[in-house]
């Protein structure tokens, strides 16, 4: 099973850094991850959300936001778009279903037959 890991969304913001005061390094990135087997593909129901300073640096954590940086993230947490939370099967799970199906109605038409006899 593999994961990946998609960029939803990305944000630049023109607030103040809470660590450096600069006010045009703050970015915003939204990831969902996925999990894709041989069989199915299923996206994960949480983000992975994260404010950066490209001026000094750092992750800048939920602790050290203000109230106009929450305001931001709230609003940037609207637009940035999940993927559909639903399993996608693959055409080898519907393959597999169908020779299962085609096996157990050999099988029963084997036993009917033989009964008979």
């Amino acid at each position: 099973m593999t994961r990946q890991i998609h960029t939803l969304h990305i944000a630049q913001l023109k607030n103040n850094c809470p660590t450096c005061f600069g006010a045009d390094g703050l970015k915003f990135t939204f990831k969902q991850e996925e999990k894709e087997s041989s069989f199915f593909v299923k996206p994960s129901t949480q983000l992975e959300e994260s404010l950066y300073c490209q001026n000094c640096d750092t992750t800048i954590y939920p602790v050290n936001w203000d109230i106009d940086i929450e305001r931001v993230y709230e609003y940037n947490k609207k637009i940035a778009e999940t993927k559909r939370r639903s399993l996608k099967v693959k055409p080898l799970f519907y393959i597999m279903i169908f020779g299962g199906a085609v096996l157990l109605a050999a099988g029963i038409y084997y036993l009917a037959t033989s009964l008979i006899l």
